[in-house]
């Protein structure tokens, strides 16, 4: 295949959220929301409390069913959910050994560099109970990027981050999209909005796409 030929692959989304319609009860929360996720693009996905972020990224991954509407995704696919899903009695070292397993890597090689990068490589032995919840954070990232997934859909992925872990975080998904990753942040930070490539807000649980002012 040509240069030119690929080139058009490159934007052909990753993940594609068409008509996606969600309710609890009587509480509608997602009206029709519409998201395409191209490969090499990071966005980001805000919105006030309560307005259906989590849901829309929980029916992205097939984690939830939507009322109506279609989801698709292409390629292998991780998922950082918002509140860390550990077993308070593994270490950290153990959980990465089950999900080398479930996702059948050959070595813990990709998990030993993102513990680096994350700068929590001396917390193998100690079990996710005893860790601080910035430090389970960064494990639960970890658990989303081992496999390098070609689609990341990450829930507020930096709770707890220092000020130095959250840098380190931007950097490392900066040089993932790069790569031609598809990542999608749900992010309540302001000052966070500058490194997407689109926002968009989820308003009366529709997604308004906009790009940042760079």
């Amino acid at each position: 295949m040509t240069a030119e030929a690929a080139q058009p692959l490159r934007h052909q989304p990753r993940l594609r959220i068409r008509g996606v319609w969600k309710a609890y009860g009587r509480r509608q929360l997602l009206r029709g929301a519409d998201l395409d996720v191209p490969a090499g693009a990071l966005i980001g996905v805000v919105g006030e409390n309560g307005t259906g972020k989590s849901t829309l990224l929980r029916i992205a991954m097939g984690h939830l069913a939507p009322d109506r509407g279609t989801v698709e995704r292409t390629g292998k696919a991780g998922y950082c959910p918002q509140h860390a899903v550990l077993n308070d009695s593994f270490t950290v070292m153990q959980h990465l050994r089950l999900f080398q397993a479930a996702y059948r890597l050959p070595t813990l090689a990709r998990a030993h560099e993102l513990m680096d990068l994350l700068a929590f490589a001396d917390c193998g032995r100690q079990r996710a109970g005893e860790l601080s919840g910035g430090t389970r954070q960064k494990l639960n990232l970890l658990l989303a990027l081992m496999h390098d997934p070609q689609l990341l859909v990450l829930d507020e992925p930096y709770q707890g981050f220092d000020w130095d872990t959250h840098q380190r975080f931007w950097s490392l998904a900066a040089h993932l999209r790069d790569e031609g990753r598809s990542i999608v942040v749900v992010s309540h930070l302001l000052h966070d909005r500058h490194h997407f490539d689109a926002v968009g807000h989820l308003r009366d649980g529709c997604l308004d796409m906009e790009r940042p002012l760079r």
